[in-house]
């Protein structure tokens, strides 16, 4: 039983370390500077921001 909780606290540990590394990894390589600027590039001219202007197949256009 030992066993099964050595590994249970290591996974735990290691998935907890992994996480830690790739926020700082993140933070320092600028994946959070400007969330509006990612967000807004998917639009283009002819879709407005903030309205739907796309539909699935056979469910005709959205209002």
């Amino acid at each position: 039983m030992f066993l099964v909780y050595l590994v249970i606290w290591a996974f735990t540990l290691l998935a907890g370390a992994s996480a830690v590394w790739a926020l700082a990894w993140a933070v320092q390589t600028g994946q959070f500077r400007d969330f509006r600027a990612g967000a807004a590039s998917i639009f283009d001219e002819g879709e407005p921001v903030g309205r739907v202007t796309d539909a699935f197949p056979g469910e005709g256009k959205h209002p």
